[in-house]
Order: C-alpha cells, then structure tokens, then sequence
C-alpha cells in the first residue's frame, strides 16, 4: 500500500509498504483524514530530534473501520473513528499515577513510531474512539484540539477568571474554546492578524499582536491591574516562555504546552515573589478526546474557520511545501485520502 515519507533534507516521497496484520485485538482502518501538525513541520524541515528517517508521518488520525480482531467487541465494520496515537508502558511513575498521556516511554504515531500518513492503518482497538455523529474532517481535528484542552484542565480554570492563551495554533485554539466553555475570559495572543478572527470564533473575548502591543502594560491592566489569573504558553518560544513569569498575576499559574527548542532563563526572584505555580502539559487523556467529541457534538468549534485547506493524498508533499514556505498563513491542512 501507498505512504508518505519524509526525510531530513525535506524531502518527501511516496513508498509502497507492506499491508498491516490486523490481530485478534486490533482494528484495520482505512484512513479518511490526517491532519498536519507542527511536529509534522518540523520532521520535514530536518528539525524533529525524535524521529528515525525516513518518516512516516501523522498523529491526527481519522478513518473508518474496515476489520475487526476476534476480540474486538468495541468496533464493527463501517464505523468511524478517531485514533489515540500515543502509547502508555503502564509502569512508569505516570502511568501508576493516572496519567498515561505523559507516560515516559510514550511513542507517538509519526514521531517516535510511523504514522498514519498511509492509505490503511492497524491499531490496537484500544487506541481508537468511535464516533459515527461526526464527519471525517471533525475527527482528524480531535486530537489537537484536546491537547489543547488539557492544558486548560491543567489549568485549574475557575469561572470568571482571566486567561490569556500565546499561540492561535490549532493547539492554542482548543485551549481557547476549552478555558472560554469553562467560564474563562480569555485573551488570545498571536503575533499573526490573520489569527484573530478565528481565535474570536473560540471564544476568546479579544485579541493581541505580540508583535505590535506592548503585553505586559496591556495584559497589566486587566482584572483591576492584576493581570491574568492563568497564562498558557502555546506557542513554544524561547520569548514567550520567559515572558509568562512576567506577564501572569501574582499567586497565578502557568501552564506550557509548547516547548522551546533550546534552554530558557527565568527571572527566579519574580517567580518566587509571585509565588507562581508552574505545570507542563503533555498530550491528551481519553478523558479530553472524549470532552472534545461532546463539544463537537454541541458545535462549540468553528471547525470550518479552523481548517484553512484540504490537500488530497498524492499531493501531501505540496502541502508541506506550501506550510513550510508561510506558516502563518495556516492554522490546519487535512490531507484527504
């Protein structure tokens, strides 16, 4: 069958591999959607430190069930799904705490493991969520979106409260609708206009352009000069990183679900003068794919201002030309099978 590869230089190109085994507890999916992430981008520009070349990329995965191990009993032909791509080794201090999805030898679909960029897909039939009310594209977008919402759980939201979110990425964007859905007045904060209106769309109460606005006097001036209650850093870089422990109130939170790709610096006298609590966020539980699945259900997303363009599946090597060439022009790519 047909796959997508990526190898270091950037380069991409279509491989024929060898058909999946379905076994007794698995299902056999032939894929509809999978959509492009940052860390796609990143493995085509030769920047992923993770990955084995060449890859096979994808992690945000939708399909429809077209076989089903003797003992599956949660799936049946002709059923749509989305897939959970991450592992859990069910030993590590993580797991035994209730928390796979930042399991320490978690391989994910595409990054440490090859992906779903395929025509068909097996996977363990614990590892998928049906979901028939929903179309293909709403499934491929799932993922993301509930990455996303853990960071805002992680939060630890009270209504009321000032959120300001960094990053109007599709991960950022769940985060909006996320901490707006739990009572949140959320300040959305890009440093691309072309983000606004979609941000607005999640429920954010108003946008920034970090490049443009001063943040720290503009977010100072909230909440009677308290500043925002939460910050959440999805954008991973270096600047904006750093600058959370600036930007949040005192007795605030901070949660990172972008990372940047060297060290950061922090301030630790204003960290410990503000007294501020500090989490990382890390993929998503069954618990938030499934909050992610009923939000859809009540149409809480603006899916079609989420999704920029479909690519179909012989040109995925143009989509990620295109991406890499003006990445702030796209919030999601689905390639279409």
């Amino acid at each position: 069958m047909k796959a997508l590869t990526i190898d270091k230089t950037s380069h991409t190109e279509f491989v024929d591999i060898p058909e999946a085994v379905c076994g007794d507890n698995d299902v056999l999916i032939d894929v509809q959607r999978v959509g492009l992430c940052g860390s796609d981008l990143n493995t085509y520009r030769g920047f992923n430190p993770l990955v084995v070349y060449p890859c096979i990329p994808g992690h945000e995965i939708s399909g429809e069930v077209i076989r089903t191990g003797c003992n599956v009993t949660t799936a049946k032909p002709g059923d749509r799904v989305v897939v959970l791509p991450c592992t859990e080794c069910g030993v590590c201090s993580s797991c035994l705490a209730g928390r796979p999805n930042a399991c320490k030898h978690n391989q994910t679909l595409g990054v440490q493991r090859q992906g779903g960029m395929a025509q068909r897909l097996v996977i363990p039939a614990n590892k998928i969520l049906v979901c028939n009310a929903l179309s293909f594209d709403e499934l491929a977008l799932v993922e993301p979106l509930a990455v996303g919402l853990h960071a805002a759980r992680r939060g630890a939201i009270q209504v009321g409260e000032w959120v300001a979110v960094i990053g109007c990425g599709v991960i950022g964007l769940g985060a909006i609708a996320a901490a707006a859905a739990m009572g949140a007045r959320v300040i959305a904060i890009d440093i691309d206009d072309r983000k606004q209106a979609v941000a607005l769309a999640c429920g954010a109460c108003s946008f920034l352009n970090g490049a443009k606005v001063d943040l720290a006097d503009e977010l100072g001036r909230i909440d009677e000069g308290r500043g925002p209650a939460l910050v959440i850093e999805a954008a991973g870089q270096t600047s904006s990183i750093e600058q959370s422990l600036e930007l949040v109130a005192f007795s605030g939170r901070i949660v990172y679900v972008g990372y940047a790709k060297k060290p950061v610096n922090y301030n630790s006298a204003l960290f410990l003068l503000k007294e501020v609590d500090i989490r990382g966020s890390r993929n998503a539980t069954v618990a938030d794919f499934r909050a992610v699945l009923a939000l859809m259900e009540q149409q809480r997303y603006p899916l079609h201002s989420i999704i920029t363009t479909h690519y179909p599946l012989d040109q995925a090597g143009e989509a990620f030309m295109a991406w890499a060439a003006d990445p702030g022009a796209v919030t999601k790519i689905l390639i279409a099978f």
